[in-house]
């Protein structure tokens, strides 16, 4: 069987003549809110981590935008954690001086590990502090949620796994890691989850901190008789870790590589869908740090 070549795109299968796993799922038409009811609406926050690497911002302002046309009037502004600009903090000191009266943060994250349990609430509780005058409400993060399996069938679906395939595909779905146990155990679940919808398997690899890392899960699915193995990055921006996937996947000889998450439209509306959850009245709080 052909392994992954150096070189080919991120999303890449080495078998020609795939068709799409499934049709994409029919855009959802802007959300035509009346100006008036927009304008007072509070601003949405996407709080990215940041990283060195220029695909993420990039990434994130394709994203970012995505957002704004689902819901025209909306104001949606993105800061970063680390490494890329705006940072949150500067972010928040414009919003204030503009006048904005409410902030929902939405983590870009996808597990409550650390980023989304300490540094996030974090900088928010700074922001309050230094900010009275503004209100910054902490959404929840976007997973686990229907609406990412959903993304990571249609991008396994562009790297050219077809319908047929599916009983047979094992699939390694491959997380950045964690230093904390919960954020494994929600990976492990969703891996669990996803399998349920017809593949050969579904097994968790971590390109960080807990093993087993992308390679040794490719090798494993290949040896208990998957007809092929598809390796899904469960990340959302190109970076370090990324990379690190895709190195696996091509260190295993996967059959089939996905791209990142990206700005895929079910990410946008996961955004809102955690927005708009954050301003009903009956909502629990987001623990802080």
């Amino acid at each position: 069987m052909s392994a992954l070549r150096p070189g080919r795109p991120l999303a890449t299968r080495l078998t020609p003549g795939s068709t799409p796993l499934a049709r994409p799922s029919a855009q959802r038409s802007p959300d035509r809110r009346g100006t008036e009811e927009s304008a007072s609406a509070p601003t949405l926050l996407i709080v990215a981590h940041g990283s060195r690497d220029p695909r993420h911002p990039a990434t994130v302002a394709a994203l970012t935008e995505r957002v704004r046309k689902l819901r025209p009037g909306l104001r949606v502004e993105a800061g970063f954690l680390d490494f890329c600009a705006p940072s949150v903090p500067r972010l928040l000191d414009r919003l204030a001086a503009d006048a904005v009266g409410r902030v929902v943060a939405v983590p870009l994250l996808l597990t409550r590990a650390f980023h989304a349990t300490v540094d996030v609430p974090a900088a928010l509780a700074d922001a309050r502090r230094r900010l009275p005058r503004l209100t910054i409400d902490q959404a929840e993060v976007l997973g686990p949620s229907p609406l990412l399996l959903s993304a990571l069938d249609h991008r396994l679906a562009q790297a050219g796994v077809r319908p047929g395939d599916r009983g047979g595909t094992g699939v390694v779905l491959a997380a950045a890691g964690s230093s904390d146990p919960e954020a494994i155990a929600v990976i492990a679940e969703i891996a669990r989850e996803w399998r349920r919808t017809g593949w050969y398997a579904v097994r968790p690899a971590f390109a960080s901190g807990p093993r087993p890392r992308t390679a040794e899960v490719v090798r494993r699915l290949r040896a208990e008789g998957a007809r092929q193995v598809a390796v899904a990055p469960y990340v959302i921006a190109p970076g370090r870790l990324p990379d690190r996937i895709a190195a696996g996947a091509r260190a295993g000889e996967a059959d089939v590589l996905a791209e990142v998450l990206g700005a895929r439209p079910e990410l946008a509306r996961l955004l809102l869908d955690r927005y708009d959850t954050a301003l009903r009245p009956d909502r629990p709080s987001v623990l802080s740090a």
